[in-house]
């Protein structure tokens, strides 16, 4: 349930590519993927920020206020100092999960877009086996200086020869 949630976010915040990702910009968001580096550096990664706070604000009112609700009689009764202190906390809470929930977001559809463009490229190559393994390869390519047209072939024939 909770990937059929993530899935549908991300297909309303995030918007598709109008091109395919060229394999060199594959090469580079792999790498970029398994190296944990910011992931606003891979090409096609596009979101609509006010969709994202949208779903973020409906998710937190669904798990909020029914906590409101139960906890009423309770907070009614608080200092009005203490349900201050509590509504600032509760707003640090907002803002500084709502980070963490868009970088995960950021980081699903990242992986989604990787893969989609792996399918059109590598799709005799599992992503989940290969994925760090090109990575590697891609690294040494890299290192040997290999020309950008050449890559792509550097790449399939390391494959072909590691299995």
């Amino acid at each position: 349930m909770f990937e059929k949630l993530l899935n549908k976010i991300i297909d309303i915040a995030f918007e598709e590519p109008k091109y395919p990702m060229r394999f060199r910009e594959l090469m580079e968001a792999n790498r970029i993927l398994i190296d944990n580096l910011p992931i606003e550096q891979i090409p096609g990664l596009k979101f609509c920020r006010l969709k994202l706070y949208a779903i973020y604000f409906v998710i937190w009112n669904v798990i909020i206020i029914p906590l409101a609700l139960i906890f009423h009689t309770l907070l009614a009764k608080l200092d009005c100092h203490l349900s201050i202190i509590l509504a600032i906390i509760f707003t640090l809470l907002f803002f500084g999960t709502y980070k963490i929930f868009e970088n995960r977001i950021k980081e699903r559809a990242a992986l989604r877009l990787i893969q989609k463009a792996w399918h059109n490229y590598l799709p005799h190559f599992p992503f989940e086996k290969y994925h760090q393994e090109v990575a590697q390869i891609y690294k040494e390519a890299l290192d040997r200086e290999i020309p950008k047209h050449k890559i792509e072939q550097f790449v399939i024939d390391k494959l072909i020869e590691s299995t």
